[in-house]
């Protein structure tokens, strides 16, 4: 059975290293008949599953390095909106057009990015399990903004002296968070797919640690069915 932890695998892969060494103490008496149970293609299974295993830490720490990018990226949408309302407030415009700049900025403030996708502390904090609802908030406050900047572009006497309110300031800030949230979902999606192929080689598919062990059991009276549960539990 699949474990539930990082923790989990990386143990299953060191009882499988413990179940290699105790056949490894056998000697020329460990002799299977199957090939998958031969010592040599053991030692290659081992390491196929510690190759995953780092993997997955590899990616994982891809993922929370673009979650910290991106949440960098946005801290300061909020006061820029507000900002950007009292600079066109500044101007000639019409008080509808003040409105639908206001409407935007409500949104923005009110818009919060989920916390299922938070910032880790460190590293090895594990990806979540879904970041759906994390990735859609963060769309919205890019549609938001998006929103936003094309009320300042209808507004022709919009044009403010500070290079972070001005247009081409704006649209390359909306098109950097455009960015690191895609690359967040492409670095989730890493992760995931690391995770599946670590699961397959440990657990899920023929072949694979768990079943070459309880194989070790079914075809040889080597080992106890307790000695391999307790090398893979």
């Amino acid at each position: 059975m699949a474990s539930t932890s990082e923790t989990g695998h990386a143990k299953n892969v060191a009882n499988f290293q413990s179940l290699i060494t105790f056949v490894t103490g056998y000697g020329a008496t460990y002799n299977p008949s199957k090939n998958a149970l031969k010592l040599p293609q053991l030692i290659a299974l081992k390491a196929d599953a510690e190759t995953k295993l780092a993997d997955v830490v590899t990616k994982n720490t891809a993922y929370n390095n673009k979650v910290n990018e991106r949440q960098a990226a946005f801290s300061g949408l909020k006061s820029l909106s507000t900002r950007l309302v009292n600079a066109l407030q500044t101007t000639d415009t019409t008080d509808q057009i003040i409105k639908d700049a206001k409407g935007f900025n409500k949104k923005l403030q009110g818009q919060r990015a989920s916390t299922t996708a938070s910032t880790p502390t460190n590293p090895n904090t594990p990806a979540p399990n879904t970041i759906s609802t994390s990735q859609q908030s963060y769309t919205q406050q890019i549609q938001h903004l998006a929103g936003l900047i094309s009320v300042l572009q209808s507004e022709p006497s919009y044009t403010p002296n500070e290079t972070d309110l001005q247009i081409a300031t704006l649209q390359a800030k909306q098109n950097d968070l455009t960015t690191k949230n895609n690359e967040v979902a492409t670095s989730y999606a890493n992760i995931s797919n690391s995770r599946i192929a670590r699961n397959t080689t440990l657990y899920s598919t023929e072949g694979s640690v768990f079943e070459v062990a309880s194989e070790e059991k079914n075809t040889s009276n080597q080992f106890t069915e307790q000695q391999v549960q307790n090398l893979l539990k």
